[in-house]
């Protein structure tokens, strides 16, 4: 089920919601938070209800194994549960890629299984690893199953984040205040999901057709269009994630739940380092408490520190795809914090805008890597980037009748859905909202529930719902 779904907009949630407080409204608390957790299930279940027991038993076992851990400190159940954790996501999303690499490098002629990848298994794998971690290091507290259930399925994070962290939610599925209707938080968090529906169906989507018509043949690209493509996925994928971003924490937010921001901003940042404080928050932070910090951080050295950062780009790579492209996406990433810490050193001081034009630069060129189904379709839209397959402007229309009298070749467009005149200007107006704007979670800070704020989120709603024909789903979906 999507949260840009009719289905899920007018049927589920409503039935959620209402069926959430009434069962609040009782003296048993735990009635309201299974009836929570089973709409949870049942909302994955929609996709395919086959991988509901997968979810259950992964559920099942971390909590026994956390249980373990608390009562023993045994670092033998730690290893134990992380293990049994990563080859769960290894078999399912990784054993295609094993598989087909051995082949390469190896000559094996391994059969290829095509496992269809679980929705959200590599979010509630974190998840969950990280609760057994806290368990380890004594600070997660003992709750019960079905809470924990709760803390892992509910329904808004489930798919595609934010990843939660047990300290900071368990104390609220239990607060008495979470059982109460209140509806300021109600009107913020229904204003804060149509923002993110806004970005998504209206924004998002809009963009998906013109990056799709160039990704799909790279090798006749030009310069133009492998721009235009690369700009097109860079907004995308911001207003898709941050879209489901802020659906989530809006979501959160009518249930009474604090769900942590995910991005800030992130294409305003002035260095990579900036860009990974603001770009999918959580997981950085769960990289950096449970991967970075373990292997020692920044606390053995120099080389030790780049070594730690680039291992930890390399796994955020790998956790967001299998395949070598997502590698190296990651590694690059890593190199390119590596030098960023360096130059750092030299305390050389660059006019804000070169330092901006750089990362943002630089975030986008890699972007086309995360995008591309292969490195022959990467480094096509790379080397006609760099304009080696030459420049031209679309035959036809009004441009070839405003530049035919200049030396400018003309050939037929590869983008079929859309002009360049409206492409070009619907990519300006995005970049001036990404670079100049604040987000949709900083404005709601100053939110009122008075009239402006109701006709805005009326008027947001209303372009949302009208460009709702088609339930596509987020980018994150497959990660």
């Amino acid at each position: 089920m999507l949260f840009n779904s009719y289905e899920f907009i007018f049927l589920f949630l409503p039935i959620t919601f209402f069926g959430f407080f009434w069962l609040g409204r009782l003296p048993q608390k735990h009635y309201a938070t299974f009836w929570l957790v089973l709409a949870s299930f049942a909302f994955y279940g929609y996709w395919d209800y086959r991988y509901v027991s997968l979810l259950f038993a992964s559920i099942l076992f971390n909590y026994l194994v956390g249980q373990r851990i608390e009562q023993t400190h045994a670092k033998s159940w730690l290893i134990f549960g992380i293990v049994i954790n990563v080859i769960l996501l290894g078999y399912f999303k990784y054993m295609d890629f094993f598989l087909t690499t051995a082949n390469d490098v190896v000559g094996t002629s391994f059969d290829l299984p095509h496992i269809v990848l679980p929705l959200g298994i590599s979010f509630f794998t974190f998840t969950q690893t990280g609760y057994l971690i806290d368990a380890y290091r004594g600070e997660a507290r003992n709750h019960s199953f079905v809470t924990y259930c709760e803390f892992v399925t509910i329904f808004p994070h489930l798919i595609a984040g934010p990843i939660l962290n047990h300290k900071d939610m368990m104390p609220q599925f239990v607060a008495e205040r979470t059982f109460r209707i209140d509806y300021h938080n109600i009107a913020l968090g229904l204003t804060i999901f149509i923002m993110g529906l806004f970005k998504k169906v209206v924004i998002a989507d809009r963009l998906s057709p013109w990056v799709a018509d160039v990704f799909s043949h790279t090798d006749t690209i030009t310069l133009l269009e492998a721009w235009i493509a690369a700009l097109a996925y860079t907004f995308q994928l911001y207003f898709d994630f941050s879209g489901y971003s802020e659906m989530a924490i809006g979501l959160g937010l009518m249930f009474n739940l604090k769900f942590p921001v995910n991005f800030n901003s992130p294409y305003q940042a002035r260095s990579i380092i900036d860009f990974w404080r603001r770009w999918h928050m959580t997981l950085g932070l769960w990289v950096r408490e449970y991967l970075y910090i373990p292997l020692g951080g920044n606390r053995h050295g120099e080389w030790a520190k780049m070594r730690n950062l680039f291992v930890s780009m390399l796994i955020i790579g790998l956790w967001h795809g299998a395949g070598w492209t997502f590698v190296f996406w990651g590694a690059m990433h890593g190199v390119a914090l590596m030098v960023n810490h360096q130059w750092r050193r030299l305390n050389i001081a660059l006019p804000n805008v070169v330092n901006w034009g750089m990362t943002f630069l630089c975030v986008t060129v890699l972007w086309v890597f995360f995008r591309a189904e292969n490195f022959h379709d990467a480094w096509n839209v790379i080397y006609a980037m760099a304009g080696g397959h030459g420049f031209a402007l679309p035959a036809g229309g009004s441009i070839e009748r405003l530049f035919g009298g200049f030396c400018i070749p003309f050939r037929q467009w590869s983008i079929s859905t859309g002009s360049l005149s409206e492409i070009l200007c619907v990519l300006s107006f995005l970049f001036i909202v990404l670079v100049k704007m604040k987000n949709p979670i900083e404005y709601a800070k100053n939110f009122r529930a008075n009239k402006r704020w109701l006709l805005v989120a009326v008027l947001f709603a209303f372009l949302a719902l009208c460009e709702m024909n088609s339930n596509t789903e987020f980018l994150y979906f497959q990660f």
